[in-house]
């Protein structure tokens, strides 16, 4: 089994707990208008196996063990390789590793159905909380993204729900207040990741021709990202 990978992080600290080894898939449906990474967005040619991944995580065994981390997937979209990110997690699980799935849930349920079985932990990266925001943001409906969401939140004992802070965007008391609604109505309450927005991201998009929809937005402040936290904070959230 062989999956499609854009690059991999071996000494990962801010894609779950501990130190992680961090494994990028290549491919991905949204189209955030903030990515930092749009380089992603397409299948590229690489290629790497369950098998592969295995023996280079087990050069740094160590050090993920010690630091209780563990095998981080991200993307691009990995939910858009579901039987490669499954056979991966099942043989990671079985070598002693804990599985961390970092998704936008931008998928068929199915194709998260079959990972989570295997998966440890999920961040569950939400865009925005409105559909027209959503809309604007990343070009797509998030009614079906709220219904993954709800499902992954039944499944999975741990789950984050990672929010990105744009000012005057996501951080509005429209918006999080919206937040507030969709986190409080799930089964069972995940904590919330704040990631305050920036801007390094932008000369990639330079580097591809592409426009960057978000110019003139500032990066996100200490303050900013204290007042949002402040608010979910004082509706009952947990964050982070």
């Amino acid at each position: 089994m062989q999956g499609y990978y854009h690059s991999i992080e071996t000494f990962g600290t801010v894609d779950g707990p501990g130190i992680r080894y961090v494994l990028f898939l290549s491919g991905c449906t949204l189209g955030c208008s903030f990515c930092h990474n749009p380089d992603t967005w397409q299948r590229g040619e690489k290629t790497i196996t369950v098998g592969e991944v295995l023996a280079d995580i087990d050069r740094y065994r160590s050090y993920y063990q010690s630091s209780g981390g563990g095998l981080t997937v991200s993307g691009g979209e990995p939910l858009l390789q579901p039987g490669f990110v499954a056979a991966l997690f099942k043989a990671a699980q079985a070598a002693g590793l804990h599985t961390l799935l970092d998704t936008s849930g931008h998928c068929p349920p199915e194709n998260l159905a079959a990972v989570l079985t295997h998966t440890n932990m999920v961040q569950f990266g939400l865009k925005a909380a409105s559909p027209r925001l959503h809309h604007r943001l990343t070009g797509t409906d998030h009614r079906f993204i709220l219904a993954n969401l709800h499902y992954t939140s039944l499944q999975s004992s741990r789950l984050v729900v990672r929010y990105v802070l744009i000012p005057r965007l996501t951080d509005t008391p429209e918006e999080l207040g919206l937040l507030t609604g969709i986190i409080t109505a799930l089964p069972n309450q995940p904590t919330v990741e704040l990631l305050p927005y920036h801007t390094m991201g932008c000369e990639k998009w330079e580097q591809l021709n592409r426009p960057y929809a978000l110019t003139g937005i500032p990066s996100a402040t200490d303050q900013e990202t204290e007042r949002a936290t402040g608010y979910l904070q004082s509706r009952g959230l947990t964050v982070l």
